[in-house]
């Protein structure tokens, strides 16, 4: 076991150009994490495989990442009660607005957190997967508190620069 607490799935590696801002945070945290590539129409067998086990290697967190139909996410949901997060990526015809909407409309009983198209998404999906993980982990809990610091001073600091321009 290699002491993951995130697992981040794509469903291509041609994806890991648009995870990498996720990625970043997850380092900047010192959180250990997994990255897989599983495909649900390609590979389902292992995708069952990998939601059913990944509570027992320790991951608190599945971030699924998909294009087009998108169906990684469900898929995955369907076989763990683990939080699945779904960060719905961009595609060429229609932009990601296919993959978002593939991950919005679970059936009942089939819960994925659904964030934004691309980059958002893939930020927003760790931040959350890592308030998951902050609710019984006070040292992931005290970086969160730090890191939100961190956002407001940096707001702060442009207002200030905005009021030394325009005053």
């Amino acid at each position: 076991m290699d002491n993951s607490l995130i697992s981040i799935v794509m469903g291509s590696d041609s994806d890991l150009p648009l995870l990498k801002p996720g990625i970043e945070i997850l380092n900047s945290f010192g959180v250990k994490f997994e990255v897989r590539v599983l495909s649900a129409h390609r590979c389902p067998e292992d995708v069952r495989k990998f939601a059913r086990g990944a509570s027992k290697r320790g991951i608190k967190v599945i971030i699924a990442c998909a294009g087009m139909a998108a169906h990684l996410p469900g898929v995955i949901a369907s076989f763990t009660i683990l939080p699945v997060v779904g960060v719905p990526l961009p595609s060429k015809a229609l932009k990601g607005v296919d993959s978002l909407a593939a991950i919005l409309q679970m059936p009942p009983g089939v819960p994925v957190a659904t964030m934004s198209i691309g980059e958002p998404g893939i930020k927003n999906a760790v931040l959350f997967g890592l308030e998951i993980i902050a609710l019984s982990n006070e040292h992931i809990r005290k970086k969160l508190l730090r890191y939100k610091e961190n956002m407001r001073k940096t707001v702060l600091a442009k207002d200030e620069k905005m009021k030394n321009i325009f005053s």
